[in-house]
C-alpha cells in the first residue's frame, strides 16, 4: 500500500510549552472576554486557529537572515534585498514596504481615490472591505456563481464572475475605482482562482481601461493549486506561475504575514510611476521611509528569505495535504465544510451544521466558543458577526450570505497529532451541535466589529 502519512518537510529545534486548561477555565476565561476570542489571552488558548496571518514559524534560513538585518534609516541593504526579491517574483518596478497587508490596502485606497465609486472583487476581506468604506468607496462582491454553494466539489470557488464584471465595467465603468482580485479567496473558503480566470478578468479589465489589482496575500498556495489542477499546468514550476499571475495585474498588495512566510510585512507594488509616486509620499507621512516603510531591516530580510521559501513545492505540497486533513477529519464526523478543502483553512458551514441559530444570533460564532469551550480551540467566525452591521451605502443592517467557522492553520507551527486533536474537538461538539444557542451583542465600535466587540450568550 501507498504511504499517506503527512510528514512535515522541516525538523522542529526549538519548541514553546502550551498551557493546558480544563472546560471550567475556558469557560470563565471566555466569559471574562465577552465572549469574543479575539479578546482571549494566547496563554488560554491550546490550538489557535484563529487566522493563519503572522502566526507561523520562520525557519533557520529566516533567523540567520534577522542577525543580518541592516537597521540604517535609510538605503539599508536589508532594503534592497527584500525589494529585488520582489520585484523578481512579481515584475512591478515599484515596491513600496509597509508594516501589513491593510496598510498597503489604505495607501491604494487612498491614492486610488475610492470616495462615491465602486471597487469590485471575486470577494473583499474584512480589512479590505472596511478600508474602502472608510474611504468613502463601496464594496462590491461579484464572486463566480458557483461559490455560493458550499458543497459543489467545484475547484476554483475564488474566480470572479466574468459575467457580472463585463456587465458591471460596460454600464457603470466610470464609477469603478479598480478590481481587487483576492487569491485565495479567504471569505469564500480559502479556494484559489484559476489561471483562466485570471487571464479573462484581466482582459476585460485592460479592455475597459480599469486598474486590475491582486490582493496576493496567499499567492503561492493559489499557484500550487494551479499547478495540480489546471489543464496544461501541471510541468510548470509554481514560481513560474506565480509570475504570470503577477503580471496579469496592474498592481498588487500583499500581507508577508501569509505567504511571506513571516511574522510582520507586507507591500504595495505597481508599474505606475505617477501612482508610485504618490503612494510613496503616503508612506512617508503615515509608515515612514520608502526603504523600510514601518519594518525594521531584519524584517525586511527575513520576508526576502520567506518569498523564496514558499514557493519550495515540497512545503506547499504538505501544506495543502495538512488543511486537506483536517477537513477530512471534520467531515468524518458529519461536521459540514466548505467543499472542497482550501489552502489555508477549513471552513465549517455554521449555516447548514446549526440551522437553529439564525444568522442574527451569529452561529459561525457559537460554533467558534463551542471549539474554545470544548479543547481551547481558538477559530475565526466569518459571517454576520464580521461582515454584518450598518451597510453605509444603503443604511440597512447587513447579513452575510455565508455563516462560516474559519480553522485556519499556521504555517510550520502544528504538527499532524495537533490536527488530529482538532477533529477530536470538533467530534465532541457535533454530538451537541443542536443543544448549541446563539449570542448577541452587548456593544460595538462602528467599523470592524469582530475584533472587539462584547457579546453574551441567548
Amino acid at each position: 500500500m501507498p504511504i499517506t502519512t503527512i510528514v512535515e518537510p522541516f525538523r522542529i529545534k526549538s519548541v514553546e510549552p502550551i498551557r493546558m486548561t480544563t472546560r471550567e477555565q475556558r469557560a470563565e476565561a471566555l466569559a471574562a472576554a465577552g465572549f469574543n476570542l479575539f479578546k482571549l489571552p494566547a496563554v488560554d488558548i491550546l490550538i489557535d486557529l484563529l487566522t493563519d496571518s503572522g502566526t507561523g514559524a520562520m525557519s533557520a534560513e529566516q533567523w540567520a537572515a534577522i542577525m543580518r538585518g541592516d537597521e540604517s534609516y535609510a538605503g539599508a541593504s536589508s532594503w534592497f534585498r527584500f525589494r529585488d526579491r520582489v520585484q523578481e517574483l512579481t515584475g512591478f518596478q515599484h515596491v513600496v514596504p509597509t508594516h501589513q497587508g491593510r496598510a498597503a490596502e489604505r495607501i491604494l485606497f487612498s491614492c486610488i481615490g475610492v470616495r462615491g465609486k465602486v471597487v469590485l472583487s471575486n470577494t473583499c476581506f474584512d480589512t479590505t472591505r472596511a478600508n474602502i468604506e472608510a474611504q468613502g468607496g463601496q464594496a462590491v462582491d461579484i464572486p463566480t456563481p458557483i461559490a455560493n454553494d458550499t458543497q459543489a466539489p467545484h475547484p476554483w470557488k475564488g474566480d470572479i464572475d466574468l459575467v457580472a464584471l463585463e456587465r458591471f465595467l460596460g454600464e457603470r465603468g466610470a464609477e469603478v475605482a479598480c478590481v481587487v482580485h483576492t487569491i485565495t479567496n479567504n471569505s469564500g473558503g480559502g479556494q484559489p482562482a484559476s489561471l483562466a480566470n485570471l487571464r479573462a478578468a484581466s482582459a476585460i479589465c485592460r479592455k475597459r481601461r480599469v486598474p486590475y489589482y491582486l490582493d496576493a496575500c496567499r499567492f503561492a498556495e493559489n499557484a500550487w493549486f494551479v499547478k495540480q489542477l489546471e489543464a496544461g499546468q501541471r510541468d510548470r514550476s509554481v514560481e513560474s506561475i506565480a509570475r504570470e499571475m503577477f503580471r496579469l495585474a496592474d498592481g498588487a498588495t500583499f500581507s508577508a504575514k501569509k505567504d511571506g512566510l513571516a511574522n510582520i510585512g507586507g507591500f504595495l507594488a505597481s508599474n505606475d510611476d505617477a501612482l508610485a509616486a504618490q503612494e510613496e509620499q503616503l508612506l512617508i507621512l503615515t509608515e515612514g521611509f520608502p526603504t523600510y516603510g514601518g519594518l525594521a531591516g531584519r524584517d525586511l530580510d527575513a520576508i526576502a528569505v520567506g518569498l523564496r521559501e514558499v514557493v519550495d513545492e515540497d512545503y506547499l505540497r504538505y501544506r495543502i495535504a495538512s488543511t486537506k486533513y483536517l477537513g477530512d477529519g471534520l467531515r468524518r464526523h458529519g461536521v459540514p465544510i466548505v467543499e472542497p478543502p482550501g489552502g489555508h483553512a477549513i471552513y465549517i458551514d455554521a449555516k447548514a451544521w446549526l440551522p437553529h441559530i439564525p444568522p442574527e444570533q451569529f452561529p459561525g460564532h457559537a460554533a467558534a466558543c463551542a471549539f474554545y469551550i470544548e479543547g481551547g480551540v481558538r477559530g475565526c467566525e466569518i459571517g454576520t458577526l464580521m461582515f454584518g452591521g450598518l451597510d453605509p451605502s444603503t443604511g440597512k443592517q447587513r447579513i452575510a450570505q455565508k455563516e462560516l467557522l474559519r480553522l485556519a492553520i499556521p504555517r510550520r507551527v502544528y504538527t499532524q497529532s495537533h490536527i488530529d486533536y482538532v477533529v477530536e474537538v470538533g467530534r465532541e461538539v457535533a454530538a451537541r451541535a443542536m443543544e448549541l444557542g446563539g449570542f448577541r451583542i452587548v456593544d460595538e465600535p462602528a467599523q470592524l466589529r469582530h475584533f472587539s466587540a462584547r457579546l453574551a450568550p441567548l
